[in-house]
């Protein structure tokens, strides 16, 4: 009996032995199938990792032709397509920001806005000057692709013909707005200023490059609102405090602010050309000689034109608020033919670049073309006002 309990514990023993060691078997292998796998994953990243290119690599291989293993004609055609539509949709928004502005009738827009304010009878005097103004203003925010002078838009910053444009119609609406509060409104320097045209004024006049706090547009928005206001007043047959006096010395103060600028205009646009020696000997031969760069041909020409075009509708309105000056001082032929010289400036530019040519050489010369219109204008305007002074 004794002797068949000790085989069996015997038999217990070495069973439970050989579980222990089978375990310790399964553990030994289970830990060195982990170690085989982290061991390839090791491996198989390095792998990777060397063969993977990196963007030098991948910039060497597109241009170079050589993919060292990596295909670079998909990333090729990517890029080529990415530059396409960027290059056409700057092209789309470059035409449709840069389209010539046309003229409007000053007339029809002065009759329009003088049907909105609700008064009836004669329009009064210098209400086509307030709202041509107006409409002149209202068209730096409204033309097509609005104010750009101050955009931070990837596609405007490529662009500056128009911001040009604008800036030379913005120095206009600042002179005339200058010379409608302290002249125009005013029957003698001792007179009180129209409360809101000493507002609209420095609305006109402040940094034509903000693009927030507030943005260029919004400024002049208030300028004009305050240049309404005035024109409200004006209409208002019952207003006995808003006034506009159409006299020939408020005329030639505004003329000789708009000579100055066409005379600055003609002269840069001329300098755009280099000038021939002179075997004439002046007294002014160290006098500076300003030239423009190449790079500011177009600038100069497109500020120039924009100018224009603001001077020649704001002439237009004095034509008909100072009627009876110029028909007493013969001077409607000379007005009349400054206009037509403007007029000439404003058509349309068929080059897609402005052409800078040498005397009569193959090539156009564009700003001395624009410089010729303005000269004579700028002529007659000095003319004008010898007439509207002493005549």
């Amino acid at each position: 009996m004794t002797q068949d309990h000790n085989e069996t514990s015997e038999e217990q023993a070495t069973e439970g032995q050989s579980a222990e060691n089978q375990s310790a078997e399964n553990q030994s292998g289970e830990n060195q199938t982990v170690s085989d796998v982290e061991q390839n994953s090791q491996e198989s990243f390095e792998q990777y990792t060397e063969t993977k290119p990196s963007f030098v690599q991948k910039v060497k291989a597109m241009f170079s032709g050589k993919s060292n293993g990596w295909n670079p004609i998909k990333q090729k055609k990517t890029i080529l397509i990415t530059l396409l539509v960027i290059v056409v949709v700057q092209i789309a928004y470059g035409l449709y920001v840069s389209q010539n502005v046309s003229q409007f009738d000053i007339n029809q827009r002065a009759k329009l806005a003088y049907a909105t304010t609700g008064f009836t009878g004669p329009m009064p005097v210098g209400f086509v000057s307030t709202n041509t103004l107006i409409e002149v203003a209202n068209t730096l925010v409204d033309k097509p692709g609005g104010y750009i002078t101050n955009d931070i838009f990837p596609l405007s910053l490529m662009l500056d013909n128009m911001p040009n444009w604008e800036f030379g119609v913005l120095v206009q609406v600042r002179d005339f707005a200058s010379v409608m509060r302290q002249d125009f409104s005013r029957s003698q320097n001792n007179s009180i200023e129209d409360p809101n045209l000493s507002l609209a004024e420095p609305s006109f006049n402040q940094d034509s490059n903000k693009w927030m706090f507030p943005a260029t547009e919004k400024i002049i928005k208030a300028g004009i609102e305050f240049t309404d206001n005035y024109r409200i007043n004006l209409a208002d047959p019952e207003s006995t405090v808003v006034h506009f006096y159409s006299r020939s010395d408020n005329l030639v103060v505004w003329l000789k602010k708009v000579e100055s600028r066409l005379g600055s205009y003609s002269q840069r646009l001329s300098s755009a050309v280099e000038q021939p020696n002179s075997a004439v000997h002046t007294d002014k031969q160290n006098t500076p000689k300003i030239t423009s760069t190449w790079t500011q041909i177009d600038d100069v020409f497109y500020e120039a034109r924009g100018a224009s075009w603001a001077i020649l509708h704001l002439l237009k309105a004095a034509q008909v608020d100072f009627k009876d000056v110029l028909i007493d001082k013969n001077a409607e032929f000379i007005l009349e033919q400054i206009i037509f010289e403007l007029e000439a400036t404003q058509q349309s530019v068929w080059s897609p670049v402005i052409l800078n040519g040498d005397g009569f050489g193959l090539v156009a010369n564009h700003s001395l073309v624009l410089a010729n219109y303005i000269s004579r204008a700028n002529s007659a305007l000095a003319q004008l006002q010898r007439l509207l002074e002493n005549g």
